[in-house]
């Protein structure tokens, strides 16, 4: 199993580049940054951690760009995958972003995945122009678009949010990037996912990884797809890996919060030793 480390990147706190530097020397696979562009004061959204418009904490109004704090780490180190936990595709205009994922990727030698959620705060979106009840049509044709100026030499495309005619759009990235849904995994995500992703990343909520596993297994299945998809917990119950493994999760993410540098090495060491990396 692969062993990635989560960070909830902030103006305060452990600097990306400084956590994925110490993690690549760790032995750990991966890092991953989460994403906000804003958080509008006035909410009605409901968070899925407090029930309520109310916030867990401040972070979530003071994260970073994901892909800026990803540049800076991917300078910094040679092997370690970025990624995101998780990023919101739809809030950008996604021919710009296509720009910038590719870009990274070139840059980093094809390092880069796209861990990315439908985004849970209708409000954030709205701000965007994105109808809240739209969000995973807007996100399956930004990433179809994407893929189109990823891979074609001329590419173009046609949908209900997002069209451009023939256009030349290089560098290409190195290789497939991921697509990750991070979401709880209901029958409609699981669905969504095996019919236009390449995996899962599980929430701090997910009542049982090991089962909604198996569902995705099952899912990917049934809709034709080859392989076995990308999955990925959050928060992993550390006793339980064995059993993680077996039911096809192939990454654990461990989290080290936005605290000091001395908490953050303080969780790579812990996970690193525990896990002989």
């Amino acid at each position: 199993m692969r062993h990635g480390v989560v960070i909830f990147t902030s103006d305060r706190g452990i600097m990306p580049a400084t956590l994925a530097k110490a993690a690549e020397e760790r032995g750990f696979d991966t890092i991953y940054v989460p994403e906000h562009t804003h958080i509008p004061v006035k909410r009605e959204a409901a968070h899925p951690g407090t029930g309520d418009a109310s916030l867990p904490d401040d972070r979530y109004m003071r994260t970073l760009d994901p892909w800026i704090a990803l540049a800076t780490a991917a300078q910094v180190t040679e092997k370690i995958e970025l990624s995101t936990a998780v990023c919101l595709p739809v809030q950008h205009d996604p021919i710009a972003l296509a720009k910038t994922l590719a870009t990274l990727d070139f840059l980093s030698d094809g390092r880069v995945s796209m861990c990315a959620g439908f985004g849970w705060n209708a409000d954030e979106l709205e701000h965007h122009g994105v109808p809240f009840t739209r969000r995973r049509t807007v996100l399956r044709e930004y990433v179809e678009a994407m893929r189109a100026l990823w891979t074609e030499d001329e590419a173009a495309y046609e949908g209900e949010f997002v069209s451009f005619g023939p256009s030349w759009a290089w560098p290409k990235p190195k290789h497939h990037i991921p697509l990750i849904i991070g979401a709880e995994a209901g029958p409609k995500t699981l669905e969504w996912i095996a019919a236009h992703a390449d995996g899962w990343l599980s929430t701090p909520r997910t009542d049982d990884v090991v089962l909604r596993a198996h569902e995705l297994n099952d899912a990917w299945e049934a809709a034709g797809r080859s392989g076995k998809p990308i999955i990925r917990a959050l928060a992993p119950e550390a006793d339980r890996l064995d059993e993680y493994e077996a039911a096809g999760v192939t990454d654990a993410c461990w989290g080290v919060g936005d605290g000091s540098e001395e908490q953050a090495m303080k969780v790579l060491d812990e996970v690193a030793g525990k896990f002989d990396l």
